[in-house]
């Protein structure tokens, strides 16, 4: 089944690629020559749905969306649906994270979650799928691989930051993991 991901990331379309496995044929906005979509909506689930809807009014195709935001509970749950431009637009991964770290100096409340809502139009439908991973914020980065928070962010019961895991751990685990396995299993019964 081929499927369009609503995003230009590297990162989250390998992600996605490896979790739904080769059953999927998964393309990028890149791969179908389709431009940035703005993100405009005050929630993950409306990020999420207007990204894939964009895609299936231009391109008539069955595709997805996904939105992510880190809610720190210390800084009333910011910086939520503005996660990726926290620092402001046209930011680095790191701008966000040394922008994160210096808000959270001195706060001793360091929990945090990671949730992600997938938006999923199938033949004209529309579907939603969530995955979330409680943890905290750390006090200094650690770890060199993932992206985005992953050197800061350390999921509940586990040592390692997302960063300190390898790709294949973290697809095991994380918010992106749990809403694509829901979004996995659901295609799987759908094809069925």
């Amino acid at each position: 089944m081929e499927l369009i991901f609503a995003t230009h990331n590297v990162h989250k379309a390998e992600e996605v690629r490896a979790i739904l496995g080769s059953n999927y044929h998964i393309k990028s906005l890149h791969e179908i020559g389709c431009p940035d979509i703005p993100e405009t909506a005050d929630t993950l689930k409306g990020n999420a749905l207007q990204k894939a809807q964009y895609v299936f009014d231009h391109y008539h195709v069955n595709c997805f969306a996904d939105d992510t935001g880190l809610e720190v509970e210390a800084l009333d749950g910011r910086p939520g649906v503005y996660s990726a431009r926290y620092a402001g637009e046209g930011c680095t991964y790191q701008d966000n994270v040394l922008k994160m770290l210096e808000e959270m100096r001195g706060v001793t409340n360091r929990k945090a979650s990671f949730k992600t809502i997938i938006a999923l139009i199938l033949d004209g439908k529309q579907y939603f799928f969530e995955g979330r991973v409680d943890g905290e914020i750390l006090t200094e980065q650690r770890g060199s691989d993932g992206f985005g928070y992953d050197p800061i962010f350390k999921p509940l019961g586990f040592r390692q930051t997302y960063a300190e895991m390898s790709a294949m751990s973290k697809n095991t685990i994380s918010h992106r993991a749990r809403a694509m396995q829901q979004l996995k299993t659901f295609l799987m019964e759908y094809t069925k």
